[in-house]
């Protein structure tokens, strides 16, 4: 059985959250995970070619890689209220925009904005998310998807919300929005994915009951300093999903890969055994 294994996620406040307990070896385990930290356009990349056993991924990425990674039962990020946001600067019009900056090709903030705009042909720029606002700022875009703890702050920063993709999916599906999900290698032992599995639900449950614990590590790794937006944050992407997925939640990454397999190929395996179950 392989012990040793590769683990990569995001230093977002909400993977930090998850992650931990395991990345600080408060959860004991007869694995050893190497952590590996990339934002979350480098990770969709990353498991594209295979890279690491346990990984983080976008839903959207996912499917093109459904054959060789299936998902986790714990640590996704789904639910209502929490999608990405398509903005402006003050007086930009729908027909005036063209560029949009979005946080890579495979995210689903990506598929999302295709989702509410299929007749748009926007020229799309992908970038670092944390640089989107810059970049808008700057009129090199007419527009940007923006994720994470952005969504928090965009107006302080003087942006205008032209459409909440994540509303857009809700009202079109009555759906949560699938977001990210941990997946893990298929040709990995049973034995290891279910450990894996156990270290994983460990460490959310560590910090659900003491995040004292685990607090400094999150800080150090949050794009967004200031306490109050981090804990938004934590609060709006760990949820229930995140513990568990429901039937409706497994549901929505139905029709998710449905929705992609109309525009591309999708691994045989679509549909079938997807999410590993201990």
């Amino acid at each position: 059985m392989k012990t040793h294994l590769t683990l990569a996620y995001s230093p977002c406040p909400n993977d930090t959250y998850i992650f931990g307990g395991i990345a600080l070896n408060l959860i004991k385990s007869p694995l050893n995970y190497s952590i590996i930290l990339e934002d979350i356009a480098a990770l969709n990349s990353m498991a594209l070619v295979g890279e690491h056993d346990v990984i983080k991924l976008s839903y959207h990425a996912w499917a093109s890689m459904i054959d060789r990674y299936q998902m986790l039962p714990y640590g996704s990020a789904l639910g209502f209220g929490v999608g990405p946001l398509l903005i402006v600067n003050p007086g930009t019009l729908l027909s005036e925009i063209n560029r949009v900056a979005i946080p890579g090709q495979y995210t689903t903030a990506n598929f999302l904005l295709d989702f509410a705009y299929r007749d748009q042909d926007f020229e799309k720029v992908e970038m670092l998310f944390s640089d989107i606002e810059s970049e808008l700022k700057s009129g090199r875009v007419d527009a940007g998807v923006i994720i994470h703890e952005n969504r928090f702050t965009y107006e302080e920063r003087g942006f205008v919300c032209v459409q909440d993709l994540g509303d857009y999916w809700e009202k079109q599906t009555d759906l949560p929005i699938p977001l990210g999900g941990i997946a893990i290698k298929r040709s990995l032992d049973d034995e290891v994915k279910s450990q894996v599995s156990r270290d994983i639900y460990a460490s959310i449950q560590l910090a659900d009951s003491d995040f004292n614990a685990i607090s400094t590590y999150i800080k150090n790794y949050a794009q967004e300093m200031d306490i109050s937006v981090m804990q938004q944050h934590i609060d709006l992407y760990v949820n229930q999903s995140t513990r568990g997925l429901s039937l409706t939640d497994k549901d929505s990454i139905d029709f998710l890969l449905s929705e992609i397999a109309k525009s591309r190929d999708i691994p045989q395996e679509n549909g079938k055994n997807w999410l590993f179950k201990d």
